[in-house]
């Protein structure tokens, strides 16, 4: 296999919808673990998507429940994929290596895992941008079903969700029609390294949370947010020559005319007037 971070540079000209989730992650997790033994984790994911397609021939057509049973017997049954509240704050909760060795992670690190499963099937499934906590569509025909897979898979009616949401924004809030959008595959992985640059920055490593960023540029080179917020990283780092870089990319890639466009022009003239 190539070196992982030029991997990350082959999937960030790809569309979305030929990215492989999973073996995207996984190049992630080489470049956060290179001493991980990224070649079990290949063959466990393997493992799971054959597992799963033989559990798959027994399920009706058109059957979102029936799909969803099918992906948690394998998933969350017989591999116990599950989230560990008690790790939710260690980094290896979002590398997808450390994730299959302890069968325990974040919410969108499992959620890769189901999505990759759902996807061999053929089945149509997409990571839902919750607040605070990932969640899966799983569909069939015109139906859907949200899974929770930090809870093995467990499915989430309305009245669930509400007290989920209410628990995380407080009692005055309530569902809408954002609450539950789809994520394309780039805006997964990317919530998935989010996680990791956050912790770097949390803990005060700075250099670490801009080298986590370089390489989710690598996968995702048309997000102007992401230049902008690496750009501020270089800056407050001190490498003033890389903060313009990224945030000259930024730049290039919003909307002229836009508020956010003058400021970053604004912050880009001050940048080059340090360095004169």
């Amino acid at each position: 296999m190539s070196d992982p971070r030029t991997a990350l540079e082959a999937i960030g000209k790809l569309p979305d919808g030929e990215i492989d989730i999973a073996e995207a992650a996984l190049q992630f997790a080489r470049v956060d673990a290179p001493e991980g033994d990224w070649r079990a984790a290949r063959d466990l994911l393997g493992r799971i998507a054959r597992d799963v397609a033989a559990r798959a021939a027994d399920v009706p057509g058109e059957d979102a429940t029936a799909r969803a049973l099918a992906l948690a017997a394998v998933l969350g049954g017989h591999y116990d994929l599950r989230g560990d509240p008690a790790g939710y704050d260690d980094p290896a909760s979002a590398n997808l290596i450390r994730v299959l060795e302890r069968r325990r992670g974040l919410p969108v690190a499992l959620g890769i895992v189901w999505l990759h499963a759902a996807r061999v099937c053929g089945w149509s499934a997409h990571g839902l941008d919750f607040p605070a906590h990932f969640l899966l569509g799983l569909g069939a025909g015109r139906s859907q079903v949200v899974l929770d897979v930090f809870a093995g898979g467990l499915p989430l009616g309305a009245p669930e969700l509400r007290r989920m949401l209410k628990s995380i924004e407080g009692e005055a809030a309530e569902l809408r029609p954002d609450t539950l959008a789809p994520m394309s595959t780039r805006a997964v992985l990317m919530r998935l390294q989010n996680n990791l640059r956050l912790r770097r920055l949390q803990a005060g490593d700075l250099a670490g949370a801009i080298a986590c960023a370089e390489d989710m540029l690598r996968a995702a080179p048309d997000q102007p947010l992401l230049w902008r917020d690496t750009g501020l990283m270089h800056q407050r780092a001190g490498a003033l020559g890389a903060a313009l870089r990224c945030l000259g990319q930024a730049l290039d890639r919003m909307p002229p005319a836009s508020p956010a466009a003058g400021r970053l022009r604004r912050a880009i003239e001050d940048l080059r007037l340090r360095l004169n």
